[in-house]
């Protein structure tokens, strides 16, 4: 099934009366106030309630979770548990913590009146502690696949019989190197034609479809979107700058546009801590999300930007899929993405349930040779806007506090000590930050040697870094 038409709406017309939901799973639906379903909604819920397997290629943003939870639950509660407590009745494989503890919160939100047991899995938390409960039994189990195969091999829990399996973000899982690993855990499932598949993907590429091929009972493919893979409802502009002036842009860019919850990718861990302290340094409330922060701490920074407590969140693309943040309003690519498909994946963070948002990229020489690719990936060219000469903020340099007339919206109060966001040190030198003063070279001072004058034994003038 092909829905495409290139530039439609988020929203079809059909409503959720439509459907026959159970009343636990409907009075949920009415709870959150929703009416018309979203356009992937309207296309897969009627076949997957039917329990047909289904791969799905849409927009991010677009209510596939909730397409799949209400499927789980209606086969729940319509179909009495068969299987032992230490096998899940259904599992959700997710490629990133953060969609992995997504997803159990909006199962634990569409589910709360199903009566089911929700328990997530993933690295970084108390490893003893997420097993004894997996142990104890549960319904519904979400995971990252290392730590499913980890627990699956220690037999806290088996696959035997489960019901239904969902693959979420199914090409970030590739992308991941997690291809093995996925294959890993579908053959441990019943067959395709004994159990319910859904899969998900944001990009259909071959290697997606042959996991429909091999592990799925003659998937339904449903198709969302397919001429334009970004939402109408995003503006997107670009501005070409020099790597030396991306700083200052940005600075200008973020006084400019008053942002209130704004998003900034960037290419490595290095860069996103050296621009969380250059943002900082200029007054505003920055932290990081790197793939090397530790587990609780990230869950915090997101929890903190999600209720608005922080207002700026610089990441690499650990966090540019599966995050479902609501009121995002700016997305900036400091860095241009290397793979076309992460631009998809940034992009979509804001303008999400049919809002509008911004997303603007900075082309530096550094990156801009991946902006062909881009353009061929996504079907059409980024704006291009010019940068007039009073976009570019002051870069107040090291040690010199930004003045009071500059500090707005968003920005810390003077005087507050500065987090750099990230909580582990990196290891080894790096290149200072942008418009950081040279570091100052250190004499080595001269041994005197036993028995002569100062200086007779040394190499005069030798200097070393400190």
């Amino acid at each position: 099934m092909d829905t495409d038409t290139g530039t439609d709406q988020l929203f079809s017309d059909a409503t959720f009366d439509a459907l026959d939901l159970p009343a636990a799973v409907r009075t949920a639906v009415d709870e959150q106030g929703w009416t018309r379903m979203t356009r992937v909604q309207d296309a897969v819920l009627p076949i997957a309630l039917a329990g047909r397997d289904v791969v799905v290629q849409a927009q991010t943003g677009s209510g596939k979770t909730a397409t799949y939870l209400l499927t789980i639950f209606t086969h729940m509660l319509r179909v009495p548990r068969a299987t032992p407590p230490e096998v899940p009745r259904a599992l959700i494989i997710a490629p990133t913590r953060e969609l992995a503890v997504q997803i159990r919160g909006d199962a634990e939100t569409l589910g709360h009146l199903v009566g089911v047991k929700v328990h997530v899995v993933f690295g970084g938390l108390d490893y003893k502690k997420q097993r004894d409960i997996l142990s104890a039994g549960t319904d519904l189990l979400v995971g990252t696949p290392g730590r499913l195969i980890d627990y699956h091999k220690q037999g806290a829990y088996s696959l035997a019989s489960t019901e239904i399996v969902v693959v979420d973000e199914c090409d970030r899982l590739f992308d991941m190197g997690f291809a093995d690993d996925l294959r890993w855990l579908l053959r441990r499932l019943p067959p395709p034609d004994k159990r319910q598949s859904m899969m998900y993907t944001a990009t259909l590429s071959t290697r997606v479809a042959t996991i429909g091929w091999r592990h799925m009972n003659d998937p339904q493919e449903v198709v969302i979107g397919r001429e334009r893979i970004t939402p109408d409802t995003i503006r997107q502009r670009l501005f070409h700058v020099s790597s030396r002036e991306k700083l200052s842009l940005l600075l200008g860019l973020l006084e400019r546009e008053a942002t209130t919850r704004t998003m900034v990718f960037v290419n490595t861990r290095h860069r996103a801590r050296r621009l969380v302290e250059d943002l900082q340094r200029h007054g505003y409330q920055a932290r990081a999300l790197t793939g090397n922060v530790m587990q609780t701490k990230r869950l915090r920074v997101l929890d903190d930007f999600r209720e608005g407590r922080l207002p700026i969140l610089v990441a690499t693309d650990v966090a540019s899929r599966g995050l479902h943040i609501e009121g995002v309003t700016h997305v900036i690519n400091y860095d241009l993405p290397q793979d076309p498909e992460d631009y998809v994946h940034r992009i979509g963070r804001t303008a999400r349930a049919g809002a509008e948002g911004m997303a603007i990229t900075l082309a530096c020489e550094d990156y801009v040779y991946s902006l062909d690719a881009v353009h061929k990936f996504v079907g059409y060219e980024i704006p291009v806007e010019f940068a007039p000469d009073d976009l570019f903020a002051r870069v107040v340099p090291y040690g010199e506090r930004p003045s009071r007339s500059r500090v707005v919206h968003g920005r810390r109060p003077r005087g507050r000590a500065v987090d750099t966001g990230v909580a582990t040190a990196e290891g080894g030198r790096e290149a200072a930050p942008e418009g950081a003063p040279p570091k100052p070279k250190r004499r080595r001072r001269r041994r005197r040697s036993s028995g002569g004058p100062a200086g007779s034994s040394g190499e005069g003038g030798s200097s070393s870094e400190g």
